[in-house]
């Protein structure tokens, strides 16, 4: 295997290059897109507070209660909470798409 950045010869077990410090195709870490939605599952009124938990990778119970005191201090936090609400996509539909998509290799 052989660096694409700088054409030195590394090991199969590099991650990265010795010479340049590029990663290898061992050193790439995929991930799945994450996408703002609406999260029914652990929902509590809309799933507002719980989609943004869930992008943000943090506690639903830290945003909740940030989002409460928000809205009990200005009541900003109402109307934004109402407008997420409609403009912010559920994530139902993905899940049941994903449910009924065939699956080719089970044949």
């Amino acid at each position: 295997m052989y660096c694409t950045k700088c054409g030195v010869e590394l090991h199969n077990d590099d991650r990265f290059c010795s010479q340049c410090g590029s990663r290898t195709g061992l050193g790439r870490v995929v991930t799945a897109s994450r996408a703002l939605l609406l999260d029914c599952r652990n929902k509590k009124i809309g799933g507002v507070c719980a989609g943004f938990a869930r992008y943000l990778e943090v506690d639903v119970t830290l945003i909740r209660a940030i989002w409460l005191a928000v809205a009990i201090t200005t009541g900003v936090g109402f109307l934004a909470y109402f407008a997420a609400w409609i403009v912010i996509p559920s994530d139902h539909g993905r899940e049941m798409q994903a449910a009924f998509t065939p699956n080719p290799q089970a044949g």
